[in-house]
């Protein structure tokens, strides 16, 4: 299936079929995270080794990490509203994106960094157990992946090397307020082209893959 406007998209069963199962599930995974996260609480945690954040004290960046990140997501959702078929790939690629972050978190429980400094989320603060700020969400960074994968879903171009600059930014700063490890933050980007790739697959099974002409 080439790339498709909504017109012609929407009027595919299958379309409509698979973004709205993409979406059921990202919402089922996210209404889940609160218990996951009570769950994790409860998993001893290691500290891996980390010269890079040793070498300096946290300082509180939480209202940068914010106008960068939900600037890069807001730019990204308006760029795919063009794109319905890159859109889909989005929701699914996301969904697998929960998947992997829940099952990386719970196979390697890191303890938050020393000196960390909570990073007051308005949207990921709806899935803390009791609204409390949870510091276990580590391997890998959300922020940072959630970036990368958006600059894969808008194609080559432009647009796509603006939001992997917000995706280096988000994670420089995250780092500098000790809220997540480096190691958190380097291993974001290949879980979300891990993310975005087995979304790809899946499409190409359902037929609802974009054309190779236009862009990877």
């Amino acid at each position: 299936m080439n790339e498709a406007g909504w017109r012609e998209a929407w009027a595919a069963w299958s379309y409509r079929t698979a973004l709205g199962a993409g979406v059921l599930l990202a919402l089922t995974l996210a209404a889940c995270l609160p218990f996951f996260f009570a769950l994790l609480q409860q998993r001893p945690g290691s500290m891996p080794f980390d010269p890079v954040l040793a070498r300096f004290a946290a300082v509180d960046v939480t209202v940068p990490v914010f106008v960068v990140l939900y600037a890069g997501v807001a730019a990204g959702i308006a760029l795919l509203a063009r794109k319905p078929l890159r859109l889909l790939h989005m929701v699914w690629a996301y969904a697998l994106l929960l998947v992997l972050r829940m099952c990386t978190m719970y196979l390697f429980t890191f303890e938050p960094p020393a000196g960390i400094i909570p990073l007051q989320d308005p949207v990921t603060a709806l899935f803390y157990p009791g609204g409390v700020p949870f510091l276990k969400d580590l391997f890998f960074s959300g922020h940072t992946a959630t970036l990368v994968l958006f600059g894969l879903a808008v194609g080559p171009g432009r647009a796509r090397l603006a939001l992997w600059v917000l995706a280096a930014a988000v994670g420089a700063l995250v780092m500098a307020q000790h809220v997540h490890w480096t190691v958190d933050v380097v291993a974001a980007p290949f879980f979300a082209a891990l993310a975005w790739w087995m979304a790809c697959r899946l499409m190409q099974r359902l037929g609802l893959s974009f054309s190779v002409s236009a862009g990877a």
